[in-house]
């Protein structure tokens, strides 16, 4: 039988979570994709990444990408939202999913073996292994919540986007304009697409995780976007919005301002802070 499942706070997690080991119902084990967890007073965001091949190495932005080397990045799993805990099962509520809506809630209980964190599902089997890195600092601590500040970028049911920041991590999360089909998966949505430039919009959905240098310059580490690996996401509040350095479809660099629609902040964030 498995431990009881401890009485823990959303506060509890709060840092840079590494996972080791997960564990699926068939009995399959997955050590070997990289996964890092960023949580906040309980906003989150998490990206999961397969080695990707060396095909993509080359690509600089969304427009060069061919149809297979979309479907290379539509392996790739990561998210963001809010975490709620009830003191037994911990759920975490997606608003930004790189994948489909499956359909089932993303649950699962925590305990502690050790040093190690271990996650069960609720809803699906699984297990997997936590550890919490040790020299991530624990402030400050903030979050926010945007929209797209023009109007005419605010298309579908899509376009929000989280930046959050935990120490010296960053994560920020930018959803495609357009919803995905539920009870699919991205690469059959991709392999579906019509059109070379429909598969390429599919896969432009950005979770970005990075470092805040001792120069406050907020550089982007690993991305589902490839090509934003060694940007610089450099955030400034500009008259009560948010204007992060982006790139466009073409790969040239693109200012966006983001409306601030939430905030959560044990420090209230400042440009470069």
């Amino acid at each position: 039988m498995p431990p009881e499942p401890e009485s823990l706070r959303v506060g509890d997690l709060c840092g840079l979570w590494r996972r080791s080991l997960l564990e699926r119902a068939d009995g399959s084990r997955d050590t070997g994709t990289w996964v890092r967890w960023l949580q906040g007073a309980t906003r989150f965001a998490d990206l999961r990444q397969h080695p990707l091949g060396s095909g993509l190495a080359g690509v600089r932005a969304r427009s060069q990408l061919s149809r297979e080397q979309c479907l290379e990045l539509a392996h790739q799993e990561g998210f963001a939202g809010v975490l709620s805990a009830d003191g037994r099962i911990c759920e975490w509520h997606r608003t930004i999913d790189f994948q489909p809506d499956c359909g089932r809630s993303d649950a699962g209980s925590l305990h502690w073996e050790g040093a190690v964190l271990i996650e069960r599902g609720r809803d699906v089997p699984y297990l997997e292994h936590w550890h919490r890195e040790s020299d991530a600092a624990s402030s400050p601590v903030w979050a926010l919540d945007l929209i797209p500040a023009l109007a005419a970028e605010r298309g579908g049911s899509g376009g929000q986007a989280m930046l959050l920041r935990v120490g010296n991590w960053f994560m920020f999360a930018r959803d495609r304009t357009q919803p995905l089909p539920t009870g699919s998966t991205l690469v059959e949505c991709v392999s579906r697409a019509a059109t070379l430039d429909a598969a390429q919009v599919l896969v432009d959905c950005e979770i970005s995780f990075g470092a805040v240098a001792a120069d406050a310059r907020f550089c982007i580490l690993r991305s589902s976007l490839p090509w934003r690996v060694n940007d610089a996401l450099d955030p400034q509040l500009v008259e009560g919005t948010l204007s992060i350095e982006e790139r466009g479809p073409d790969g040239a660099p693109l200012r966006r301002r983001w409306e601030i629609i939430a905030r959560e902040d044990l420090a209230e964030p400042r440009a470069g802070s």
